[in-house]
């Protein structure tokens, strides 16, 4: 058990002072003794209290949630920047994707493992605390299924492991390159995955964690979930069948899906279907809070009142949105529905959260022509609201105890430096704001992760090792593209 002193945290009832916080040897918190309103206690005192026995570790700065990354490419990382020329005057997503195949192509196990590692650094010092990976690199470059263990799948989990990161890796079925189950180009035969395969590999996984929950002392930083690319990589009837076979293998599976991100697609599937992906969705009646809808940019309004009944989760990525030329989800009407929004680094063009969020605003700022839209009478600090409903979604999407402290959490934390620059003169009730608003995000000093500190003073042990293993497989990648 280890007990903490923090002077200032965000707790789901709002901001408090001097509060102790016990979190057990898996990392759970099992109890917070918050401070009376106007009380203040000191370390000492928090050590004679129930369950405080021995030391106590003080926390000075601004104690948040750490973030999930709800939605991520981790290959990707290795496209940042190396897309950003104009091919033809009528550059899109369906362009970019083409460069996206070719790197996919080219990245053998261990460069997976060199760059996951290198970004889930990268997304702990900038605030994520867990993420769902998204991963449809299944076979080896010929194509051909690895025998047993799936080495692609390894390496990032051994990538998470490294860093310290809490993982959700969701195996993603693929098996058709458009919709009406068109065969799979020959760029996309790594993404290969025949059902009934995929399902006992996903068994097999989840298998395997439960046995693990056995060892006390080590928390429980990964599990298995399961994702459908899109309606167009998998025919309807395939998904109805994976779904109901998953939720047999676990009930609280996360189950995620890119939906409606590109008009094209949403074209596509009503010349095919009849209808809009996410009405072909919501017609199915398997949408639940299991399941995480990746981009859903363009709902109509109809559509976002029924995933939010659902309680289904809506993930976007408003930087590769935005650098893919996507389009606006209109998160304004998703919340005032009731919905549920988390965020994903997704194609790594930038990897913060609070630029995540602070654009998800600006661009509702942008279409409404006024201030403050995502905030409401309950919480009217906009960086208060977005990032504590994004961590619980988020939490909620990747199907992990996070997203809040408080106890039957996992201790997942950022400790902001409250002498940053960005941060000096800032009431505790705007910290927040600062971290989107006024480059706050640079005060972010220290990092927990299931009760261990992962950064300490902006620096992961793991860093100064990956640099240069990194640069190296960047000047490969640069020399073979």
């Amino acid at each position: 058990m280890h007990r903490y002193h923090l002077r200032s945290v965000l707790l789901p009832q709002g901001w408090a002072r001097d509060v102790g916080v016990s979190v057990s040897d898996e990392g759970m918190i099992t109890d917070i003794d918050a401070a009376p309103v106007g009380g203040r206690r000191d370390s000492e005192t928090l050590s004679r209290t129930p369950g405080g026995g021995g030391d106590v570790e003080r926390v000075d700065g601004i104690v948040v949630p750490g973030m999930a990354n709800a939605h991520s490419h981790a290959f990707q990382r290795a496209m940042a920047g190396n897309t950003e020329y104009r091919l033809s005057a009528r550059d899109s997503f369906w362009t970019w994707r083409q460069a996206m195949y070719g790197l996919a192509n080219r990245i053998e196990t261990d460069d997976l493992q060199t760059l996951a590692a290198q970004l889930f650094v990268e997304m702990l010092k900038s605030g994520y605390t867990s993420v769902a990976e998204f991963h449809y690199l299944h076979r080896q470059r010929d194509g051909t299924p690895y025998a047993g263990t799936n080495a692609l799948w390894e390496a990032v989990s051994n990538a998470a492991t490294i860093s310290g990161i809490v993982l959700t890796f969701l195996p993603t079925l693929y098996q058709a390159s458009d919709f009406g189950g068109r065969p799979l180009k020959s760029e996309q035969a790594r993404f290969a995955s025949e059902t009934d395969s995929f399902l006992r590999a996903v068994e097999d996984r989840v298998g395997a964690e439960r046995r693990a929950q056995g060892t006390r002392g080590a928390p429980q930083t990964q599990r298995t979930g399961a994702a459908f690319h899109s309606l167009r990589a998998v025919p309807l009837e395939n998904l109805r069948a994976a779904a109901l076979r998953l939720r047999e293998i676990d009930a609280g599976m996360p189950v995620h899906i890119h939906v409606a991100e590109q008009v094209l697609e949403v074209k596509a599937c009503v010349l095919q279907t009849g209808r809009r992906p996410i009405e072909l969705l919501l017609d199915t009646g398997l949408l639940d809070p299991h399941w995480c809808l990746v981009h859903a940019t363009h709902a109509t309004p109809k559509e976002l009142q029924g995933i939010a009944a659902a309680g289904a989760t809506v993930c976007v990525s408003i930087s590769t949105e935005a650098n893919l030329g996507d389009g606006f989800f209109d998160a304004a009407r998703f919340f005032k529905a009731g919905g549920r929004l988390c965020i994903g680094s997704d194609s790594q063009s930038t990897v913060n959260p609070a630029e995540e969020l602070r654009w998800l605003e600006y661009q509702q700022r942008l279409r409404k022509k006024r201030r403050a839209v995502l905030t409401g009478a309950a919480e009217p600090h906009v960086g208060t609201r977005l990032w504590r409903d994004a961590a619980q979604h988020g939490a909620q999407a990747i199907g992990q105890p996070a997203g809040a402290i408080e106890v039957g959490r996992r201790a997942d934390w950022l400790v902001l430096d409250a002498a940053h620059p960005s941060m000096v003169g800032a009431a505790a009730d705007t910290a927040l704001d600062h971290v989107l608003f006024a480059g706050g995000d640079a005060a972010i000093r220290d990092v927990m992760v299931a009760g261990r500190w992962v950064v300490k003073d902006r620096h992961h042990a793991a860093e100064d090792e990956l640099r240069p293993r990194f640069a190296a497989l960047m000047r490969k990648l640069a020399q073979t593209g």
